[in-house]
């Protein structure tokens, strides 16, 4: 989440005249985050609704012509009683509108705590609400490609180009590389369902152990289960800006996602290659973000080099990392 639009009192508030939401209370944006525009809203609110709200303004990497899916996967998970945001539609049924040109769209607001670091039993029902939602979207009648995945991280460290990497870290320029060599490997035919494919701990709220809600699904696309899960291994299992691997995370995130979908022999074997390509996967996104951001966006550039140091783990221990 960030704020890259700056949008009035008075514009907020003609918009969410359109919702039976209330009038405005107060908006606060939200300065997480590289790809959307988001605010906290709070309204006097109604008995359908409620009276907190997410505003997410759609600004990068995002085609507008796929809000359909997003928003219709927010429902359709809702509906099947997964821990997800619905879409609050508007008075004409609609699930977004514009402004200025930009799409918006108004969602529910979850309680809960992101977590900083962590325990077992936290990520041990991180895993077991994956699964979980894997299996609930299963029949979700729309389709998204993978945008991001390893041909595409490849190619956007190309399109860097090794001077621009240098010039964020000295060891950036070996992730041209390397990505060509995950993306050449790729595993094939393992199960599909729609997945999350960006499950950080900042996009999980819980309350103590209980996962409260699951966020931001504005990656999600139609890809193999197992790559999700390796994700959110990548994303949960270290500290120390990548330099620490806390193994009982790690282990109990996969006991709580095989504690509702079994993995099979295949994707067992696979989870080091597709936690590699998770890595290089968000090596590329933020070495992209580091070299296109505007200086004066109200948004903090991630490095890149994080990553990479949660590559080199996979690469170098293998099998051994998913216990």
């Amino acid at each position: 989440m960030a704020v890259y639009t700056q949008l009035s009192a008075e514009t907020l508030g003609h918009l969410i005249a359109h919702y039976d939401v209330g009038g405005l209370v107060s908006a606060k944006g939200i300065a997480e985050g590289v790809s959307n525009s988001n605010w906290l809203l709070e309204t006097t609110g109604s008995v359908a609704n409620g009276t907190r709200f997410i505003l997410t303004m759609y600004e990068r990497r995002i085609d507008t012509s796929e809000l359909p899916f997003f928003l219709g996967l927010l429902d359709h998970l809702s509906e099947r009683g997964a821990p997800v945001p619905r879409t609050i539609h508007d008075r004409s049924g609609g699930a977004s509108r514009e402004i200025d040109d930009k799409a918006v769209a108004l969602i529910e607001f979850l309680p809960g705590v992101s977590v900083d670091r962590p325990t077992p039993a936290q990520a041990f029902n991180v895993g077991a609400v994956l699964a979980q939602m894997h299996l609930a979207a299963q029949d979700f009648p729309m389709r998204r490609a993978n945008d991001l995945g390893p041909d595409v991280s490849a190619a956007v460290l190309a399109d860097c180009g090794e001077a621009a990497l240098a010039d964020i870290a000295h060891d950036l320029p070996a992730a041209v590389d390397a990505a060509r060599v995950v993306a050449d490997g790729w595993p094939q035919g393992l199960p599909r369902s729609i997945i999350h494919s960006d499950l950080f701990p900042d996009n999980v709220l819980m309350l103590g152990d209980t996962v409260s809600g699951l966020i931001d699904f504005y990656f999600a696309c139609h890809d193999a289960m197992a790559y999700d899960l390796a994700v959110t291994h990548a994303a949960w299992s270290f500290t120390d800006a990548g330099r620490s691997f806390r193994s009982e995370i790690g282990q109990a995130l996969v006991a709580g996602y095989e504690s509702v979908r079994p993995l099979d022999a295949v994707e067992r074997s696979a989870l080091p290659l597709l936690a590699q390509g998770a890595a290089m996967r968000f090596v590329s996104s933020r070495a992209q973000d580091w070299i296109e951001t505007p200086a004066d966006a109200l948004v903090t550039r991630k490095d890149p080099m994080d990553f990479m140091r949660r590559f080199a783990f996979y690469k170098h221990n293998g099998a051994k990392a998913f216990g």
